[in-house]
């Protein structure tokens, strides 16, 4: 499976299904409607989106919707694209520009140093 790239909208769903692991599309559209405003064919749209691009599977009866790709899995596609697309895929440029804007408090950094020295032992 390629990387499945998700705009926003694509995200609300996704959320509930990795909250509650499957929930029937008329269950979605409701609590989206409750929380966002959209209108039910709005909802069915995007799940089917989400179906054609392999991130949610549909099981009937009941046309019920399970999350196919892991929240983590979204965010590491989204974390790489970022940094592929505003720092030119530069890893080390991304940590600089993004720590530099930090106030990391010590047991942050302690975390982070952790973090790097399992990443540099690994190179051993």
């Amino acid at each position: 499976m390629g990387d499945i790239r998700l705009h926003e909208g694509e995200l609300n769903v996704m959320e509930l299904l990795w909250s509650n692991q499957s929930l029937a599309a008329k269950d979605i559209a409701k609590i989206i409607k409750d929380y966002i405003g959209w209108e039910k064919n709005t909802t069915y749209t995007v799940i089917k989106r989400l179906i054609e691009k392999g991130a949610v599977k549909r099981e009937d009866p009941g046309f019920i919707c399970k999350a196919v790709i892991t929240k983590n899995e979204v965010q590491q596609i989204e974390t790489r694209a970022l940094i592929d697309k505003v720092f030119g895929g530069e890893l080390i440029s991304f940590f600089t520009e993004f720590l530099a804007q930090q106030n990391l408090d010590a047991e942050e950094v302690r975390e982070l140093r952790k973090i790097l020295d399992s990443q540099y032992r690994r190179l051993l």
